[in-house]
């Protein structure tokens, strides 16, 4: 089992940026893909984001072209920059852990076996 931490959430004015980390435990790190979700109250969790092992990334449309994965092997940690934010990106943001698969998997839930607690980032208007 992978324990996953998130941090970097915050409150942000549209437009503007914040980046995500999400830090993990254990030596199987560099071998797993790694996803970003959100949830936005009311709504279902939704893919936004993911890295494979050999670091190809995937993302959901809504994000593309503003929204940056990546991960650094040697901390364990990977990162989500987001860019030019806006006030539908509101939602707590969690970071998930998952054995590598086909890529079409990596943009579902089931697909990933450990999940972080999650980190409320808000963007004003």
């Amino acid at each position: 089992q992978v324990q996953l931490v998130e941090s970097g959430g915050g409150l942000v004015q549209a437009g503007g940026s914040l980046r995500l980390s999400c830090a993990a435990s254990g030596r199987t790190f560099r071998s797993r893909a790694m996803g970003w979700f959100r949830q936005a109250p009311g709504k279902e969790r939704e893919f936004v984001a993911a890295i494979s092992w050999s670091s190809s990334t995937y993302y959901a449309d809504s994000v593309k072209g503003r929204f940056t994965v990546s991960r650094d092997n040697a901390k364990n940690t990977v990162y989500l920059q987001m860019n030019s934010l806006k006030p539908e990106d509101t939602a707590v943001y969690y970071c998930a852990c998952g054995p590598p698969q086909s890529a079409s998997y990596y943009y579902t839930i089931g697909a990933y076996d450990d999940w972080g607690q999650g980190t409320q980032v808000t963007v004003s208007s």
